[in-house]
């Protein structure tokens, strides 16, 4: 038993007393309670009262703002860029590569979107901040996109090198020449009744009726891709193919003139207007066709250029053209049997 002095007044000494173990023990955890209930106390007025971090917290609190501050500046640079290269983009589908002929890069797909996000969905699993997620994503994007601008404009760059080649070789002239009364527009690109058949039906190209023997020219540089004698459909055809997805056919033609795989140039000679196949009387069938898909003739022919001009043109490509190259339809005949 632990003891304990005691002054005692009446003998003016200080006497040993002994301290019973419960008092003692009570004592200690009296204290115990009291100093933990002071902690209590002081914690509660600390957090709850006045709202203060411990230093451990306030310094994870702060770092974690640098990095959101951090996150948050990327974001905006991410942004930024994503900016510049949509512009970029919208220069290049709506003027670089319409003046070239050139389809529009597609946006991407949902498919796309859902193997971007199932590509960073561990990130989810690890507790990552929403907002550094999401510039991930959009870095990653920006990434893609950037390859993909570039490489279109490697192509447009590519292209434009050849531009002298191409503004050659889209069919951008009649396939008669402008003489007034040579000819005349007989049936339109689009739907109309069918002369032979009857019911309406979509007519695919341009109908140029004139006189029997009218010379036909191609409307563009190119090789000759079909040059063909038949009695049936478009008779005797022509189909040349001028590169940049442009091709054209001449139909019904009195006289081929040319040989498969043969160089033509524009305003060359390959061949005459007639009546073969499918037709009711002397006319040039004239289509142009643009990545496989027929397109409106008239939208490439200027009938304003004068005869004159045609003319000049002509005898420009006779020049540089030997005629010995040409071949009649009675020769291809002749090779076909």
């Amino acid at each position: 038993m632990k003891k304990r002095y005691i002054f005692n007044p009446e003998t003016l000494m200080y006497e040993k007393q002994d301290i019973p173990a419960v008092l003692r023990y009570g004592s200690i955890l009296l204290s115990v309670v009291v100093v933990l209930g002071m902690v209590y106390f002081f914690s509660w007025l600390y957090l709850d009262y006045f709202h203060l971090d411990l230093p451990k917290t306030m310094y994870l609190k702060a770092k974690t703002a640098g990095w959101e501050s951090k996150v948050s500046i990327l974001s905006h640079q991410v942004e930024y860029y994503d900016d510049i290269l949509s512009g970029m983009e919208q220069r290049d589908n709506k003027v670089y590569r319409s003046i070239y002929g050139l389809n529009e890069i597609p946006a991407e797909s949902a498919e796309e979107l859902q193997r971007r996000a199932a590509r960073f969905s561990s990130l989810d699993v690890e507790g990552a901040n929403p907002a550094f997620k999401k510039v991930l994503m959009n870095i990653d994007a920006l990434s893609k996109r950037a390859v993909v601008c570039s490489r279109s404009l490697d192509e447009i760059k590519q292209i434009s090198q050849q531009a002298g080649d191409m503004i050659s070789c889209v069919p951008a002239v009649s396939p008669l020449m402008t003489n007034p009364g040579d000819f005349h527009l007989s049936s339109s690109f689009g739907w109309r009744r069918d002369p032979v058949y009857g019911g309406h039906a979509f007519h695919e190209g341009q109908d140029f009726a004139g006189k029997k023997g009218l010379p036909v020219y191609a409307t563009g540089d190119g090789t000759v891709e079909i040059a063909d004698v038949k009695f049936r459909g478009y008779g005797n055809e022509i189909v040349i193919n001028h590169g940049y997805g442009y091709k054209t056919r001449y139909a019904h033609l009195n006289t081929v003139e040319v040989q498969p795989g043969m160089k033509v140039r524009r305003g060359e000679r390959i061949g005459t207007l007639g009546s073969t196949g499918k037709s009711t009387g002397p006319h040039l069938h004239y289509e142009v066709l643009y990545k496989g898909s027929r397109v409106n003739p008239r939208s490439f022919y200027d009938l304003e250029m004068t005869p004159e001009e045609y003319k000049a043109m002509i005898d420009k490509v006779a020049e540089d053209s030997p005629r010995g190259k040409m071949a009649s339809t009675s020769e291809l005949l002749k090779k076909r049997d």
